[in-house]
């Protein structure tokens, strides 16, 4: 074989068994290979500041914010993960053999739904939140949201292990050639996936986030109502705080982002050959990627403790005694 056939192999010593190098087009985009090392770079450093805000203060041990912490953890993995993800997409060769591809794969899904498991959390706080405020307190507590957390985590790596039992016992069982990485589901395996990470959880964050855009409109509605007529002011008790609507509005940006972000990155790999990696593939997994990059832009934008928190985190403050009792709120 000669030298320029072998310089097209994934593996040129392996002759025919390697696989081949793409020719040409996405391993040749110049804007690819610079957005990848960004996003990383910026996805891993943004969610570790959310991660250390939210661990350092103790001001910010509430509820909705450890179900912040669960999904910066998530958004953390998907940023490490990447940096092999885009190397594999982009030469079209892995490297790291078959057990690390079983396993690369088996923690990318793994994350991916312990994501929406977050974000099915964080909508059913928010409607506690403004539908039973009253409740919210004694349903919603520190102790319920951690075990919750833990419960969505422990799942989505069970679920996820239960899938790939055949790539795990037999690493490389459906690649075709040296330097592949297959990920192959059975069809009905994949219906099910779909309904489970994706259809259902789905359809329950927009029933629970549309009853929570109700439930908000029309409280807006009665405060109006209340300033014009004294009559309803016996109400107001019972309707959910200006913090917990303010909070129901940033959340459901996040939501309403991850959803965007989410569903083609999940449209196309349920409706793709998993084995070729192709541009669309890799763009949708961009726009996934983005998302978990954006979120803690989100924070900042809407969140004045996150800032407050960053600035000590920053100016090393958080390393004072006592720095954890600061308030930040």
């Amino acid at each position: 074989m000669d030298t320029e056939a072998q310089s097209e192999l994934c593996f040129p010593q392996l002759a025919n068994l390697s696989c081949r190098k793409p020719s040409s087009g996405l391993s040749e985009g110049v804007l690819f290979n610079v957005l990848m090392p960004i996003i990383c770079v910026f996805t891993v450093l943004l969610n570790l500041l959310v991660i250390i805000s939210i661990s350092h203060f103790r001001q910010l041990h509430t509820p909705t914010n450890f179900l912040l912490l669960s999904l910066a953890v998530a958004d953390l993995l998907v940023g490490l993960l990447l940096i092999q993800g885009c190397t594999f997409g982009i030469s079209n060769c892995w490297f790291l053999g078959d057990i690390l591809c079983s396993l690369y794969s088996l923690m990318t899904f793994s994350v991916t739904a312990a994501s929406i498991g977050n974000m099915v959390l964080i909508s059913a706080d928010r409607y506690v939140a403004i539908c039973d405020p009253l409740q919210y307190n004694i349903k919603v507590t520190v102790k319920r949201i951690r075990i919750a957390v833990c419960l969505c985590w422990f799942l989505s790596l069970l679920y996820n292990c239960i899938i790939f039992t055949d790539q795990l016992v037999q690493p490389g069982k459906y690649n075709s050639c040296y330097g592949e990485c297959a990920v192959t589901i059975d069809y009905h395996a994949g219906l099910f996936d779909s309904l489970v990470t994706f259809i259902l959880p789905l359809s329950i964050i927009v029933a629970l986030y549309t009853r929570v855009f109700v439930v908000a409109v029309s409280q807006a509605r009665a405060e109006r109502s209340r300033v014009k007529c004294v009559k309803l002011r016996h109400s107001a008790p019972f309707r959910a705080k200006k913090s917990e609507l303010k909070a129901a509005r940033t959340l459901g940006v996040l939501v309403l982002f991850f959803l965007l972000c989410f569903c083609p990155y999940y449209i196309v790999f349920i409706t793709t050959d998993s084995r070729i990696i192709t541009p669309l593939q890799i763009s949708v997994l961009y726009l996934y990627s983005f998302n978990s990059c954006v979120n803690p832009l989100i924070y900042a934008l809407f969140y004045p403790w996150f800032r407050r928190a960053v600035r000590q985190i920053v100016n090393l403050q958080i390393l004072q005694p006592g720095s954890c009792e600061a308030s930040v709120l």
